[in-house]
């Protein structure tokens, strides 16, 4: 089974891969942050990301054309995330009100990073992702 990504046709698992790569590259960059002035929208950017992405694997991907069957636990983790936790509203008030204090600037990021770590959700991807 095949998708059209970036104008190119690419297989189910060519396309998951590449989705699950992006979301393994915004948490390495949310992990990273310093935590410094300005913090708080590049937080925001990547937590978007790994959001929207998510959404992509959880509405988009056929878990039938995925033979690994982690991929259905996975799908079903990031599903939860996805209920669970919204950080969007949180991060607007922070904005407007504190995006110049470092400690709560640092608490959303490590609040966001913990709950992309619940029920080792990212460990799992990175485990899909070497598998696959």
């Amino acid at each position: 089974m095949s998708v059209v990504s970036n104008g190119f046709v690419v297989t189910y698992i060519e396309h998951l891969k590449n989705i699950l790569n992006h979301i393994l590259d915004s948490y390495q960059i949310l992990d990273e942050i310093e935590d410094k002035p300005g913090d708080l929208s590049k937080i925001e950017k990547e937590m978007l990301k790994i959001n929207g992405f998510i959404r992509v694997v959880s509405n988009k991907i056929d878990p039938d054309n995925i033979p690994a069957s982690d991929f259905k636990i996975l799908r079903i983790k990031f599903s939860q995330y996805l209920e669970n936790y919204s950080f969007e509203a949180e991060i607007k008030t922070m904005a407007s009100l504190y995006s110049d204090d470092m400690s709560r600037v640092k608490n959303m990021r490590l609040k966001i990073l913990e709950a992309l770590k619940s029920k080792h959700m990212i460990d799992d991807a990175r485990e899909l992702m070497d598998d696959l």
